[in-house]
């Protein structure tokens, strides 16, 4: 009996323990089960795929692609999506990119003069020396025969090359030589680990990225770049610092990326530290080096698919340029038909195939149809550029959609390869630049052709970017 008595003594508060966690779980399935009706109800009104009885829908985004949707959605200030957020600020910090709120419009506003048009002006010379530095390149290996070649590779370090030396004026021969600098080569591996099948399984899971190995070695290259940068904005501020020196900008006859946060810093140095200095130079040079190559890489790849327009753009070229000696800012607002050529490009494969963000309050769309609070709903930009509601025959390559008449006659949200409302992209001005001195310098001196044996097959990243690199033959011109 005495047994029996201290058996159901000691045993009894693990009994009542285990009544309160099994109320708890019962409490909780009740909370999720009530929240997943919910959903349901306010979802109901939307075509979705069918629903699995257990967890409803495997992943919880709520995709649009209407641009009636697009505006509403993109004209408010609800936060990014952490989903890419995450591993961005662990790798470059608080950037323009990954912030929201108050702290966004002042990043915001203090570096939109660094994108201005008289900026813009200054770069155009820097960007035509590193396209054709790579053009070199791709002119000595198809000199003795027509070449079948990867492009990519070349293209992404090419976009690198030029956005060091916009960001730093920095002169890093990555072109020659990509593994001689340590900055260039840690940001290389920065994005393949970053926007590398982000929508996989394991990735999303925080706990478990941070201990995997490409967690821990994101960490390391996030203290290399920081300390790199570091150095720089050090070294520049010293040099700035020292009257008896003639410094980098007086040497230069343009300002860099970090002259203008410099000056910014100056103006606001209370709301504007070196550690945020930091982020937005490594934010510029990662997002800008990605999106740009793979704009250009699908602009060159549907130019060696579609030769008749390949052609009409080199013969609109050759009649601004001539023979290519130089190239100037007013040069390339003459360039329509080119430009056509690349706007259509970008609908046909969006640099940043959607963007997403969480709904911090209810969002009603033109229809009337509404969603709660607490979702994350998908831009995808994809599904918008190829809606045959919008676009008629939407995977055919028809620069024509984009003359001054068909422009006008469309949706303004439904073409947004720089997304739009307050948080379009900061630098989708210098993105166009860019393309349109690239593309001219490499229409002049080469005819490119696809290569049947290697089509271009896409990964599912954040950033679009060719699967198995870009092959295509190039041919070497003779000039006129």
């Amino acid at each position: 009996m005495e047994s029996s008595w201290l058996e159901t003594r000691w045993a009894r508060p693990f009994y009542l323990a285990f009544v309160f966690c099994l109320a708890l779980a019962l409490l909780q399935a009740i909370k999720l089960y009530l929240r997943r009706q919910r959903l349901l109800r306010d979802l109901r009104p939307f075509p979705a795929p069918p629903t699995h009885w257990f967890y409803g829908h495997q992943k919880a985004f709520f995709y649009i692609y209407d641009p009636d949707y697009a505006k509403i959605f993109l004209n408010r200030t609800d936060p990014k999506s952490t989903h890419l957020c995450k591993f961005l600020t662990s790798c470059v910090g608080k950037g323009l990119v990954n912030l929201d709120g108050p702290k966004w419009f002042q990043r915001h506003h203090l570096l939109t003069p660094g994108f201005s048009f008289n900026i813009l002006k200054s770069y155009v010379e820097v960007m035509a020396y590193s396209v054709n530095t790579m053009l070199d390149k791709w002119e000595k290996i198809c000199s003795t025969q027509d070449a079948a070649l990867e492009v990519f590779e070349h293209i992404s370090l090419m976009t690198l090359d030029i956005l060091m030396k916009c960001a730093f004026s920095w002169e890093t021969n990555c072109q020659i030589n990509s593994t001689q600098d340590l900055y260039v080569t840690t940001m290389v591996e920065a994005s393949k680990i970053i926007f590398y099948d982000l929508y996989s399984f394991f990735h999303p899971q925080g706990i478990i990225f941070k201990f995997s190995h490409e967690g821990c070695r994101l960490q390391e290259i996030s203290n290399m770049l920081h300390q790199y940068t570091e150095k720089v904005i050090q070294d520049r501020k010293k040099s700035l610092g020292d009257e008896n020196k003639q410094d980098n900008t007086q040497k230069r006859n343009y300002q860099d990326f970090l002259d203008i946060l410099l000056s910014a810093q100056a103006e606001n140095g209370d709301s504007f530290s070196d550690s945020d200095l930091q982020s937005e130079v490594n934010t510029f040079v990662l997002a800008g080096h990605n999106s740009s190559a793979g704009a250009l890489a699908c602009l060159l790849y549907h130019l060696a698919l579609n030769p008749e327009h390949q052609e009409r753009c080199r013969e609109e070229i050759r009649g601004i340029l001539g023979d290519g000696a130089s190239i100037t800012w007013e040069q390339l607002s003459e360039m329509n038909y080119t430009t056509m050529c690349i706007k259509e490009s970008l609908r046909l494969t969006p640099p940043v195939p959607s963007i997403s963000r969480e709904l911090s309050k209810p969002m009603t769309f033109p229809d009337g149809h509404s969603l709660p609070a607490g979702i994350t709903v998908v831009l995808s930009i994809w599904g918008l550029h190829h809606n045959p509601t919008i676009w008629e025959h939407p995977k055919v390559f028809d620069p024509l959609r984009f003359s001054q008449k068909n422009s006008d006659q469309r949706h303004p949200y439904s073409f947004l390869p720089f997304s739009a409302g307050p948080r379009s992209c900061i630098g989708q001005h210098f993105a166009m630049v860019e393309l349109k001195v690239a593309i001219a310098l490499i229409l002049l001196r080469l005819r490119v052709t696809p290569d049947p044996s290697r089509p271009l097959v896409f990964l599912p990243q954040t950033v679009l970017k060719p699967q198995h690199g870009l092959h295509v033959c190039l041919k070497k011109l003779t000039k006129c």
